[in-house]
Order: structure tokens, then C-alpha cells, then sequence
């Protein structure tokens, strides 16, 4: 198994990321984390991955082990971020693997930067048209949230988790991860322990909320704008990933990925997963994207 190193990187704007570092081949993979998580939920993918791979998991502005100087307003200030960090690594062209809230991160990212993507993962991937915000109300009627003040007084997803960052209550946010995320399997203890002492490590969590409720690059208006139409211009090889038990991404959102980005997309759905391939069945997930990659 080969080591990997915890490195950082000062960008251009100032911002600090850091970064894992696996030793391989002459073939770059990037990993874009999701919400709630860093680049230490990779490792498991990280370790199995062949050994040809060289590999880089960065830590999105807010996340894991890197600075929150400045904000994060929508999906394009972490792409910048990225855009900004492959740059001073002078990482060339590599394959982009983004999972969740990663996974618009990338899509944005290729768009911005076809010259430097290879090939495109998308791993339980929000929607080409972005992560609805929605509340409830007492009628049963779904609302969309339209504003980032809205979204950080909402009382049912915004307010208890960053409460319970703000009081480390790691049995909270367990239990959520429980019903939602790890519904076949969990993590061995003391990982799913390292885990949620990542988690609490975000420090931007209404502000992802906001970056996803206003994503869209479709050709589509989605309940909140307008999209920019800019999802057709990914045209390098793309494989979109999906848990059939995913109770966080929807198959619709799956489904709009793949109409918006044509015939450059390949979907495939992974039996018996959730949000969390990487738990679920880590085996199968490897072996498709080495199986997409050749």
C-alpha cells in the first residue's frame, strides 16, 4: 500500500488547502469531496485504487484541515479554488472524481477547464441543476428557499447541524448519518470515530447549502433560476455513478445529469448502495471507475 502524505498549498487568493498525496503512476486522479466531509472520507477509495494512480484529495475552502478566510457564496468559489490549486501543483491533466456536492464542483470545473480534464467521475452527484433547498411547511406543501438568510434559519437541516457542530455532538450527527447516508453498513468504529471528528472540522455549512440551491448549468429553469447552458460544453468522457439506495441525490437528479450532458455521459447504477459507495461496496465501486478509466 502505498504512503500518503497530508500536505497544504497557499492559492492565489490567499486561501490555505490542504491536501492527501498518494504516490503512483503517470496517470492524475483529483478527488472533490461532498458536504459534511474532507478528503479523509477518501481514504478507503484512496488505498484500494491501483497502484498506477497517482493521487491528490483536496480539502474544499471550509472543510477538513483547510483556512475559511473568505466566504464560499456558490459552486464557482470552490471551483476557483481548484482551478487555483491544480495550478500551483502544476498537476497537468488529470481525471476529476467528484462525489455529492464534489461532483457539481467538478462539473463546473470541466466546464471552465475542458484542457485539464481527462475524464469526469461523478460519484452520487448533485444535479446539473443544482440541490434544492426545501422546507416543509405544516400543510405538507414542499417551499423552496430562496435566499442564504432563509437557509440559515432553517430549522429542520440548517440549525440542529450546526448546532451540533457548534456542541461536538457527534451522536447527533451519527444518528443522522445512520438514517440517511450509512443505511447498509457502517464504518469500522474507530474509522466512523475519525470521521465524525472531520465532519466537525466544516465550518461552512449554510453557505454549501446556498452554493448547491443555486447551482445550475442546465438549459432549464429549476424552481430558482434560470441555468447558464453551460452543461453541454462538457464534452470529455463521463461516468456518472449512482447508489439505487441513495436517499440523499434522488434518481431524477441523476436523470437530469444525464440529460443535460448528452451523449459524452455513461450512467451506471450500483446495486444495493446508498450516498456512501465507498462503504457500501467499496469492491464494486473500484472496480467500475478502473473498469471506465481502462
Amino acid at each position: 500500500m502505498a504512503e500518503v502524505q497530508m500536505k497544504s498549498v497557499t492559492i492565489a487568493n490567499g486561501e490555505t488547502l490542504a491536501y492527501r498525496e498518494r504516490e503512483g503512476g503517470e496517470e492524475v486522479l483529483l478527488l472533490v469531496h461532498g458536504n459534511m466531509t474532507s478528503s479523509k472520507h477518501w481514504d478507503l477509495l484512496i488505498d484500494s485504487l491501483d497502484a498506477k494512480y497517482k493521487i491528490y484529495a483536496v480539502d474544499m475552502r471550509g472543510f477538513g484541515e483547510s483556512t475559511y478566510h473568505q466566504p464560499v457564496d456558490s459552486i464557482q468559489d470552490f471551483t476557483d479554488d481548484i482551478k487555483m490549486f491544480v495550478e500551483k501543483l502544476g498537476l497537468g491533466s488529470v481525471t476529476l472524481i467528484g462525489w455529492s456536492t464534489g461532483g457539481a464542483v467538478a462539473m463546473q470545473f470541466t466546464i471552465d477547464q475542458p484542457e485539464q480534464v481527462k475524464n469526469l467521475i461523478l460519484l452520487a452527484s448533485a444535479s446539473t441543476r443544482g440541490y434544492p433547498f426545501v422546507n416543509v411547511q405544516k400543510t405538507g406543501e414542499v417551499v423552496r428557499i430562496q435566499t442564504k438568510a432563509e437557509i440559515e434559519q432553517d430549522p429542520v437541516k440548517s440549525l440542529p447541524v450546526v448546532n451540533a457542530y457548534e456542541t461536538r455532538n457527534k451522536a447527533f450527527l451519527k444518528a443522522l448519518w445512520n438514517a440517511v447516508i450509512y443505511t447498509k453498513n457502517q464504518p469500522a468504529e474507530d474509522l466512523y470515530d475519525e470521521y465524525l471528528e472531520d465532519m466537525l472540522t466544516q465550518r461552512n455549512i449554510t453557505d454549501v447549502y446556498h452554493a448547491l440551491n443555486t447551482f445550475n448549468i442546465s438549459d432549464v429553469h429549476n424552481g430558482l433560476l434560470e441555468g447558464t447552458g453551460r452543461a453541454k460544453e462538457i464534452q470529455v468522457p463521463t461516468l456518472v455513478l449512482w447508489g439505487e439506495n441513495d436517499l440523499v441525490v434522488t434518481v431524477q437528479m441523476t436523470k437530469e445529469i444525464m440529460e443535460d450532458l448528452g451523449d459524452t455521459a455513461k450512467a451506471v447504477y450500483l446495486q444495493g448502495c446508498g450516498h456512501s459507495p465507498l462503504i457500501d461496496n467499496l469492491e464494486l465501486l473500484k472496480r467500475e471507475i478502473e473498469n471506465f478509466l481502462g
